[in-house]
């Protein structure tokens, strides 16, 4: 039975090898690679020379990319909780039986598997000013032409890229919220409507329980996405007006095709530390639901 179990114990330390091979690869070798490269000043041409940590403190004092961190993170309050909220809605609604289910979860869903390059693109021209297909709506329904630039004021442009960020990829998080919500068991909301339980208390004492794991998905995955936004960006503002929409993102790729390349690396090092901690900080508080519950 011993030899057995040793047997066993090799056969599982080789059945992970190769995945452990591709994790090494494809994560921790970039990674080091990474932190070794940020400690330069590497230009992407001539010779890396050591500078240490310069490049991190030159980041803290810029304050252009100070202004990023704040439009990432404001991005990241907006957009998270909202595809999140929205999207729970949209699975609690299409998790009924009615005519045209089918039709209206697919017209949910279909912008997500649109690029948000594309989409963001198409966004712009729905919200050019003057001639854009909501100006000229509004102007055939008031008769007044609606003169303002919603993409070229910079206090309400990164509102705007949120509301067109929840729009488009909502319909992902609600196929997952709609997944969970219909291997919940019929008999748990049955118990609770014959113990006299209302519609509202059944969400929160027998659904919300049971989608922990749905939850933890797309609340981990919302954060990660929203905190690297860039393509969104890049079709409706292109950071502007001036700096004011620039994600983190959108900052790493002009350093680094500006001949930074080292200091460029050394932001995407504070970017993912950006993204680790409010990611770790909602896996363990989600896991010590999942235990509690």
């Amino acid at each position: 039975m011993e030899l057995k179990n040793k047997i066993i114990s090799k056969l599982h330390n080789f059945m992970i090898l190769p995945a452990f091979l591709l994790f090494s690869i494809f994560f921790i070798y970039p990674l080091l690679k990474g932190i070794g490269l940020s400690l330069t000043d590497y230009d992407g041409m001539t010779k890396a020379n050591f500078v240490g940590f310069d490049n991190f403190i030159e980041f803290f004092k810029d304050h252009r990319a100070m202004n990023d961190v704040k439009t990432t993170i404001l991005f990241a309050l907006g957009s998270a909780p909202l595809l999140n909220i929205f999207g729970f809605l949209y699975a609690l609604l299409l998790d009924r039986k009615f005519v045209g289910k089918s039709i209206i979860r697919t017209i949910i869903y279909l912008p997500a598997v649109i690029s948000p390059l594309i989409m963001g693109y198409i966004w712009y021209f729905i919200l050019q000013p003057k001639r854009g297909f909501i100006y000229s709506l509004i102007e055939s329904v008031s008769g007044n032409a609606l003169d303002f630039n919603w993409l070229g004021n910079s206090s309400m442009a990164i509102w705007v890229i949120v509301i067109v960020n929840v729009w488009q990829f909502v319909g992902m998080t609600m196929v997952i919220y709609l997944a969970g919500l219909q291997a919940i068991p019929e008999e748990l909301h049955e118990a609770g409507m014959i113990d006299g339980a209302s519609y509202l208390q059944r969400i929160r004492y027998i659904t919300l329980p049971m989608m922990i794991q749905p939850i933890k998905i797309n609340v981990i995955t919302n954060i990660i996405g929203s905190l690297a936004v860039f393509e969104i960006i890049i079709a409706l503002t292109d950071g502007g007006p001036g700096y004011s929409t620039e994600s983190l993102s959108i900052y790493i790729m002009r350093k680094c095709y500006g001949s930074f390349t080292g200091y460029s690396t050394a932001v995407a090092i504070v970017l993912f530390f950006i993204v680790l901690i409010p990611v770790y900080i909602s896996f363990k508080y989600l896991n010590k639901k999942n235990v509690e519950m």
